[in-house]
């Protein structure tokens, strides 16, 4: 009797605790929906624009129903084609009369930073103030900030300008161990994606691209800071190379910053340039909310936008890759619109699958022979990603694009003596032909077998070469001076041939509209469809779950873990970016 009773009071607590989580749960979802379903935040006259520079920036941000109630958890993601539509919107709104940048830690690449950069020099054009302030500023950041009227610096804090590096983790000490064996196929002397599979260091061939290009970009970055600073090049460089630079007070000695100083002090500044006084509010708008006021008009005429950002993989993808078939779809859906005068394909991606990036270029090529497309590179646009530009009518690219990188690779690991050394695990089989089973990981690959695999690349590498010559009408051994798996920048590549123009996102905009002949009028219609941000919610726990849980388990070591794990995305022959690299 006891055990029937312990089981009914079990049973009953289970219900009431389930019937209370139950009503929590439709509360906080009721609240939430009700939050995200709220008008547009008003803006006030005499508004100041707030811009966070801390968080992560990418092409598109699916709108956080969360980031009200938990904002203090959630890492800020800064949505880049939304926040170059606000800055520009703000310059002409009578309602905001500055910007205020307040620093933090901001994870971008540096094409991102010129693109916020430069549409901050624009809205400085208006007459109206930019002030800056910060307590940790990164290089990135502080290249972004030295736009800036007024620049402070915490009296304890910090401001990097140390030059950049560039850094790239090689595997093969970690494979020999566990007596793993990379089987490599590649074309091009400069196409090192797999070195860090059979090398403990960067080739030669490797090292003189990735010195030419990361020079070019601090070149470009020095430039910029130069005109905004008033301090020659060459002091730049002398600050960076000695790192001078190591206290509030030495930014401030060599004109980097404008003052040492608390965020109060800058507040006091701005309400002086509002016109109000010391004891009255700012009136801040954040930019996260003031492209939720932007008007977004309306036009028969449409400019669409594919945004395609990650890897290149087959089929649908996710939210982090561009799968060739839900590219393929919308890429369609644009051509097929009748509203739809012209397409822009905004590029963001290190490459991928090769059969994945050739099925996008051929939907592309329908496309253009009936609307005119061009090409918009972010911060990288290579190998399959430069694949995905080049069938375009015009392509634009920042300065400092990571782009080129004609050329692919195979790789097919030999895990035979890891599983038997290590694990204790065999392998034994028969075959109907000679062939039967050449894409094995159970054991070495014989000199026939290796030789139909690199065939298979060489043949790629003939295909990506020949439609890049012809996507921009060069001789086919031009081509191929510039190809070779070498890495450029967007500047470097205009100077070859591989694009057509600098510029920005919305300068790829201006020219797509004109070459429709809709300039006049016009509105931008992005493809494909985000998920809804209930869909976009539930569909990413599991991995979001997943990394935390590694990253908790093994720390600094979970990135290396990854990359390893990423293996398994080198299905078929890859186009892609010649390295895992980290410039910071």
């Amino acid at each position: 009797m006891t055990f029937f009773k312990n089981v009914l009071s079990t049973l009953t607590a289970l219900f009431i605790y389930s019937f209370i989580g139950a009503i929590f749960f439709a509360v906080t979802v009721g609240g939430i929906i009700a939050l995200s379903e709220q008008d547009a935040p008003e803006v006030k006259n005499n508004s100041v624009l707030y811009i966070g520079l801390h968080g992560v920036v990418q092409e598109r941000v699916i709108e956080d129903p969360f980031e009200e109630i938990f904002s203090d958890d959630v890492e800020q993601r800064i949505p880049l084609l939304k926040t170059l539509e606000a800055i520009s919107n703000a310059k002409t709104d009578d309602r905001i009369k500055g910007i205020f940048l307040d620093n933090g830690i901001l994870a971008a690449g540096y094409s991102s930073l010129h693109e916020i950069r430069s549409a901050l020099e624009d809205f400085k054009e208006s007459g109206k103030f930019i002030y800056s302030y910060g307590e940790i500023m990164t290089e990135a950041n502080y290249y972004v900030a030295s736009v800036a009227d007024e620049i402070y610096l915490n009296p304890i804090g910090s401001l990097e300008f140390n030059g950049l590096s560039a850094n790239v983790v090689f595997l093969k000490g970690l494979f020999d161990k566990l007596d793993i064996e990379a089987q490599i196929f590649r074309v091009g002397t400069y196409k090192s994606a797999v070195e860090p599979f059979f090398r403990k260091d960067m080739s030669d061939a490797n090292r003189e691209q990735v010195t030419s290009f990361i020079n070019d970009i601090h070149g470009n970055v020095l430039k910029s800071i130069s005109t905004s600073r008033n301090i020659s090049i060459e002091e730049l460089k002398n600050i960076s190379s000695e790192m001078l630079v190591r206290e509030p007070e030495d930014a401030l000695s060599y004109g980097l910053i404008s003052k040492v100083g608390y965020k109060n002090e800058i507040k006091d500044q701005i309400k002086t340039a509002l016109g109000i006084k010391a004891d009255d509010k700012i009136e801040y708008v954040n930019i996260l909310n003031y492209i939720k006021t932007l008007d977004k008009g309306y036009s028969s005429d449409r400019v669409a936008v594919i945004v395609a950002s990650g890897e290149i993989v087959s089929g649908k993808g996710d939210s982090e890759s561009i799968g060739s078939a839900k590219f393929v779809k919308a890429i369609k859906a644009a051509r097929e619109s009748k509203r739809v005068k012209a397409v822009v394909i905004r590029i963001n991606s290190p490459g991928g699958s090769m059969l994945a990036s050739d099925v996008i270029w051929n939907e592309i090529m329908l496309t253009k022979a009936e609307k005119p497309v061009i090409a918009s590179m972010s911060d990288m646009a290579a190998s399959g990603g430069y694949y995905m530009a080049m069938p375009c009518d015009t392509i634009i690219a920042q300065p400092m694009t990571i782009t080129g990188s004609i050329g692919i690779f195979g790789l097919l690991p030999n895990l035979g003596k890891f599983m038997e050394n290590k694990l204790g695990i065999t392998f034994d089989g028969v075959n109907t032909g000679r062939f039967s089973n050449l894409y094995r990981v159970s054991s070495s690959l014989t000199d026939a077998e290796k030789q139909i695999i690199q065939n298979s690349v060489d043949r790629g590498y003939e295909t990506f070469t020949t439609k890049a010559s012809e996507g921009r009408n060069m001789n086919i051994e031009d081509l191929k001076a510039v190809a070779s798996g070498r890495v450029w920048t967007g500047a470097q590549a205009k100077e070859h041939g591989l694009v057509d123009k600098l510029g920005s996102y919305n300068d790829a905009l201006e020219i797509a509209a004109a070459a429709a002949g809709i300039e006049e009028d016009y509105m931008v219609t992005f493809y494909p469809t985000l998920k809804s941000k209930w869909e976009e919610f539930f569909s990413s726990i599991a991995g979001e779950t997943e990394t935390k849980i590694l990253n908790h388990q093994y720390g600094e070591m979970a990135k290396y873990i990854n990359m390893i794990k990423d293996m398994e995305k080198y299905q078929g022959i890859q186009a892609r970016l010649p390295f895992e690299l980290e410039i910071k």
